[in-house]
């Protein structure tokens, strides 16, 4: 007999969580069909991650595709105004082994029509509650296509040299920039080396300042600066600057984040500013979003069982019913799991708080 918490116990419950999280800032849940016509995907192939669509032949003969994205389909589907939703589905595509298709849950919000930095900074607070609600060792780190792009049009280079550099961004290899940019005016090769190993905290903009010769980039510290108003000082503790998250140009051309948790090897939460999406399906919106990917967390759902209760009450023999029935339900409304034990008896588990009566 198989022992443990069933993952996709631990999936649901936190899935679960998430959706609250997101009804609560007003988004309203989007379903979308498990499939498309191949003909969307095809035409915006560049967008989807991996190299692989799964299809079918539908009873009318036309050729269908099994959904590899879900953003896709919202801004699809975005018409006009203010588009606030999220989202718990599943998407198929190819999966982290090689050569196999997977199903993979996915829970996210979208925001699409007008993004001012009081949307942005909402959207990014929800991303940080979202690492919290899976673990309480959390990091989400940030970057700009704003000002990335501003030095990139500054830096006289062909498309290879701009992809090596990116590249080397990523990896953040600062040698290999030094020698690609050693032909560049001294600001252009100081900004990409710098970008090659800046990693801090929002008080570090200053130095990105330092850095910053053109009108793009300088906009972009303004918008990272300005981030800085939404947070509390416990958040930011969390938030740190990494240029080595940067994603596609042609996808995102502002803010972009990625979250991570203790224990899962790769990023959880992914997002940023996909205007260039909007405007590349014939959108005239702004749009930002991100998604939280549910399979990550197979292996914290052993440290984090299914039905593992948050609040042990122990309780002794004389304390009255009513007083132990209404603790644990004040301790329910505020959506704590509630384990209610008489003191002695053996409890398994680890528990964040234990209340006794």
């Amino acid at each position: 007999m198989k022992n443990g918490p069933e993952p996709a116990a631990y999936e649901e419950r936190v899935g679960s969580q998430l959706r609250n999280l997101y009804a609560s800032y007003g988004y309203a849940p989007f379903k979308v069909c498990k499939f498309e016509p191949y003909d969307f995907y095809s035409a915006n192939k560049s967008f989807i991650t991996g190299d692989h669509i799964l299809t079918f032949t539908d009873i009318n003969g036309k050729l269908m595709a099994l959904k590899p994205d879900v953003t896709l389909s919202i801004v699809k589907n975005y018409t006009s105004g203010q588009k606030k939703v999220y989202y718990h589905e599943n998407v198929y595509r190819e999966s982290r082994n090689a050569g196999e298709f997977g199903e993979i849950p996915q829970a996210g919000i979208e925001c699409i029509g007008t993004v001012d930095k009081v949307q942005q900074a909402e959207v990014l607070s929800m991303a940080t509650q979202s690492l919290a609600i899976i673990s309480d060792h959390w990091i989400l780190n940030i970057a700009s296509m704003k000002l990335i792009s501003a030095l990139v049009s500054a830096t006289g280079a062909g498309t290879e040299k701009v992809k090596a550099l990116l590249s080397c961004l990523k990896e953040k290899n600062r040698h290999e920039i030094r020698k690609l940019t050693a032909t560049e005016d001294r600001p252009v090769s100081l900004a990409w080396e710098t970008l090659a190993s800046f990693y801090g905290p929002f008080e570090r903009i200053a130095e990105l300042r330092d850095i910053s010769f053109n009108s793009g980039m300088l906009e972009a510290c303004d918008e990272m600066d300005s981030l800085a108003e939404g947070f509390s000082e416990k958040e930011l503790s969390h938030i740190r600057i990494d240029f080595s998250i940067i994603s596609d140009e042609a996808y995102y051309n502002g803010l972009v984040f990625k979250g991570y948790v203790e224990g899962v090897h790769t990023a959880v939460l992914s997002g940023g500013r996909y205007d260039n999406l909007a405007g590349h399906l014939g959108k005239r919106a702004q749009a930002v979003g991100f998604a939280v990917y549910l399979d990550m967390l197979n292996s914290l759902s052993a440290r984090n069982p299914a039905g593992s209760p948050d609040v042990l009450i122990l309780y002794g023999e004389d304390v009255p019913l009513n007083r132990v029935r209404e603790e644990a339900g004040r301790l329910r409304r505020e959506g704590r799991r509630v384990l209610c034990l008489p003191k002695g008896t053996p409890a398994d588990g680890a528990y964040s708080e234990t209340v006794e009566l």
